[in-house]
């Protein structure tokens, strides 16, 4: 018996270690699942996270965009002005003629039935007028008529004088500003006049205003 004894006894040291690998490598295999599983809860986690972000970044743009057409609804019924994506257009025939800065009286009249419903909506929210001036690719003339060094100069003189009659009109000036983009994203083709017409215009966008400029028109505590 003491020779059978000794062989299951060796046979039971040699299995024990195979049991105790078989545990190791299931803990192994256990933990990397566990590993996984999480890994892919986190992913799913920030995926649904991302697409209520998503979800309510295009309900306020949209409610933005319903809100800024309800309170041009006037001047957007005449069809001298457009609203996309939070972008008020305005084509440059009705404000300036071809080259000039000089604002027309039709265009005047325009602005000034803006101002009033665009101040509304920038107090409620509390943002600021961006007017930006846009040209075509046309060169300008050479010569001594010539006003301005480019295009470039040009939308900005434009949209500087659009600035100008809105505040003129009563727009406070601490709420609009202006900038040039020149001959730079245009909307349609320059290769024909349709284009080239559509390309001259001038665009306001509301904007957030600035941190330090919160701060600034804010009363401060005493």
């Amino acid at each position: 018996m003491t020779g059978v004894d000794d062989t299951l006894d060796d046979a039971t040291d040699q299995t024990a270690p195979v049991w105790a690998v078989f545990g190791d490598l299931m803990a192994g295999l256990l933990g990397a699942f566990v590993l996984i599983l999480v890994g892919v809860l986190v992913v799913q986690i920030d995926l649904v996270a991302s697409l209520q972000q998503e979800v309510q970044k295009r309900q306020m743009e949209e409610q933005r965009r319903m809100a800024l057409e309800k309170a041009l609804a006037i001047p957007l019924a005449s069809g001298r002005v457009t609203v996309n994506n939070g972008r008020i257009g305005i084509s440059g025939s009705v404000l300036f003629a071809t080259g000039s800065d000089e604002l027309r009286a039709e265009g005047r009249q325009l602005l000034k039935s803006l101002v009033q419903p665009l101040g509304i909506y920038l107090r409620e929210r509390d943002e600021m007028l961006m007017v930006s001036g846009f040209t075509d690719n046309t060169a300008l003339l050479r010569g001594s008529q010539k006003r301005f060094a480019d295009n470039l100069e040009l939308s900005a003189q434009r949209a500087l004088t659009v600035t100008r009659a809105l505040i003129d009109e009563g727009m406070p000036s601490s709420q609009v500003f202006a900038a040039a983009f020149g001959a730079e994203q245009p909307v349609a083709d320059n290769s024909d006049e349709k284009g080239r017409a559509q390309n001259r215009r001038v665009e306001m966008a509301p904007v957030p205003k600035a941190a330090n400029t919160r701060s600034t028109e804010s009363p401060r505590a005493p």
